[in-house]
């Protein structure tokens, strides 16, 4: 993780957070937000860190192209208030992952759908009612429509 945020401030992008908890243990750090001005190799390799890279853009149809433009395909997901937005990125034209969120973040453990992804997270699908379609190109697709944001597994943070 440190490598890559070093690499990410060479590109001068802004880094918030991601410094080491060294006195929790030597796995331990604060999550870290980059802000990047561009898709890059960096952005495009999963670390496996708790990073959210973060990048502007104009359309919609640009956003997915960005997303879509990596070569995983686990889970995604848009915060919008916009139906036609949640609608274009739940669609075929939309999201190519196989866990597709709306108003909510991946927690990984989205109950009774299908879990698996696409391009080189997976391929099929495994648990849920949908195992059996395991060669079909399918999603789950969860959207939250109220105005609070439900973190995984009942998580909080005490911030203050």
């Amino acid at each position: 993780m440190q490598t890559v945020l070093k690499e990410c401030k060479e590109k001068n992008y802004t880094v918030y957070g991601g410094e080491p908890l060294p006195e929790l243990g030597d796995s331990f750090v604060n999550p870290a937000i980059v802000e990047a001005t561009e898709q890059c190799d960096i952005i495009k390799t999963e670390t496996f860190a708790p990073i959210l890279y973060v990048m502007k853009y104009n359309t919609l149809e640009e956003a997915i192209e960005i997303q879509n433009s990596v070569p995983q395909g686990l889970s995604s997901c848009i915060f919008t208030d916009n139906v036609q937005e949640a609608e274009t990125f739940t669609s075929a034209t939309g999201s190519d992952c196989g866990i597709v969120n709306v108003n909510i973040g991946p927690s990984g453990a989205e109950i009774g759908g299908a879990f698996g992804g696409e391009k080189d997270t997976g391929g099929g699908r495994e648990s849920g009612s949908d195992a059996w379609k395991v060669y079909m190109r399918r999603q789950t697709n969860t959207i939250n429509y109220s105005s609070e944001l439900p973190l995984a597994q009942g998580i909080k943070f005490d911030i203050g």
